[in-house]
């Protein structure tokens, strides 16, 4: 009881080194958090006074290029429309010396032009007349001698032409139907492959949505340290990570290595799959080893309840009790967990077992 009370002593001791351990380092962390935000808060106010100060100066500068752009557009626009007017009026007398020196000429000039014009098509006409004429009768001398050649060879093409497609056409009916078929083959096997991987979808889907709610639920029982650092540091060197990156930043030789490539977005699930993995393990040894000990427990247990029990049957096997020269005749076996450092005896007084068990 006396080494219970020590442990106990001691745990209380860490205890209180932990708390004040941990009171400081919060009380440290709120200074420091007040302190990046008293920085911010500067940073932010410096910066929003450069940005007035640069938008108002950028304001300032464009109406003033604004206003001297106004001011010279108007100035040309004034020069230009004098120079406009005063070209548009000599344009405009000219034109009237002009017309008035040449209206007589230009009188008979129109009617002269107007007479040969007349005759001009009137002689055209005429032209056009006895032209026609002459190019229909050679025309028509032409197709009655074309015509009769033209039919022959017409009907013997056509006649050829005729074969040729009724060939093509059971070609074509015969390739189309071989296709069709074909089709018909990959539409049932599309379709039956369509259906198994609608089914593996499903079932794929149903397997993310169990997974999201496992990890909801492991979630809940996750420590403090995991939710804050929820992947373990590398316990590699900077040499044999560099390594690695030079590596995996390779192109892939075969479809193995570009399937690792495409999955290598999981790196962080199996970091805490593999955490968890050895936690499982070692969980599972803890739980073998106490069980163990229990069992060995069990056993001195009832061979003490054993030895304080008189009956024949118990006498006649071995009896912690019956000693002889110091020694008794039963093996005692303690077990002993090998992460403590020394040897801890678990004692039982006599008196709770017999006020307890008998």
């Amino acid at each position: 009881s006396s080494g219970i009370n020590a442990e106990y002593g001691e745990l209380d001791q860490l205890k209180g080194e932990y708390s004040t351990e941990r009171s400081k380092m919060v009380q440290s962390h709120k200074f420091e958090c007040n302190d990046l935000q008293d920085i911010m808060f500067a940073m932010d106010q410096e910066f929003n006074e450069l940005k007035t100060e640069a938008l108002h100066d950028f304001q300032s500068q464009k109406d003033e290029i604004k206003n001297k752009n106004l001011e010279e557009k108007h100035a040309l626009r004034m020069q230009l429309e004098g120079a406009v007017e005063e070209l548009w009026r000599q344009f405009q007398e000219a034109l009237r010396q002009y017309n008035s020196t040449t209206e007589d000429r230009k009188k008979h000039f129109e009617e002269l032009k107007a007479k040969d014009m007349k005759s001009a098509q009137e002689i055209e006409m005429q032209m056009r007349k006895l032209q026609k004429i002459h190019d229909n009768i050679n025309q028509q001398k032409s197709k009655m001698a074309c015509n009769a050649r033209d039919c022959e060879e017409r009907n013997k093409l056509l006649k050829d032409e005729k074969e040729a497609i009724l060939v093509h056409f059971s070609q074509l009916k015969g390739q189309m139907n071989k296709f069709r078929e074909n089709q018909r083959a990959r539409l049932t096997a599309l379709t039956v492959l369509s259906t198994k991987t609608i089914g593996e979808l499903k079932k794929t889907y149903e397997k993310g949505e169990r997974i999201l709610k496992l990890s909801e639920m492991c979630r809940k029982l996750e420590t403090e340290e995991e939710k804050v650092l929820p992947f373990y540091a590398s316990t590699l060197t900077e040499q044999e990570e560099q390594e690695i990156d030079t590596v995996v930043k390779q192109e892939p030789e075969n479809q193995l290595a570009q399937v690792m490539h495409e999955f290598d977005h999981m790196n962080n699930f199996w970091k805490r799959f593999n955490k968890v993995m050895l936690d499982k393990l070692s969980l599972e040894q803890a739980r073998v080893q106490l069980s163990e000990e229990n069992q060995q427990l069990r056993t001195l247990l009832k061979q003490y309840l054993d030895g304080i029990s008189v009956s024949d049957e118990i006498l006649s096997h071995n009896n912690p009790l019956f000693i002889v020269n110091n020694r008794s005749n039963v093996p005692v076996r303690i077990h002993i967990d090998p992460r403590q450092k020394h040897q801890v005896k678990t004692v039982v007084e006599a008196a709770h077992i017999v006020h307890n068990t008998i």
